[in-house]
């Protein structure tokens, strides 16, 4: 699965259900290297999107984005986990898989 690119017209479609891991980006920062690996890895158990917030500044604003990176975890719609500033591959899987795991506790 490929990294999915978030805009206006999909961003809340793609965060309702499941775990969304989402790299809020700009072109001058990035962790999409990183982004790519995770989305390989969870394809079919986790949404792994990016949002540019030089384009999406509407979104940017609702979730209070100020630095960048900013990496966001949402599970079934709602905001869990927010983590400003570049994160290792390690601390997002660790985020990602802790979701996961609730969601099949539930």
């Amino acid at each position: 699965m490929d990294v999915i690119n978030l805009t206006k017209d999909n961003f809340q479609s793609q965060i309702d259900h499941g775990v969304t891991l989402v790299d809020f980006w700009s072109t001058w920062e990035t962790q999409l290297p990183i982004i790519g690996e995770l989305a390989t890895e969870y394809k079919h158990r986790a949404v792994i999107a990016k949002l540019n917030v030089d384009e999406e500044k509407e979104i940017a604003a609702e979730y209070k984005v100020t630095s960048i990176p900013t990496v966001m975890v949402f599970k079934d719609g709602y905001m869990v986990e927010s983590m400003v500033g570049p994160q290792t591959g390690e601390t997002l899987r660790q985020k990602i898989n802790l979701y996961i795991a609730l969601g099949e506790t539930c």
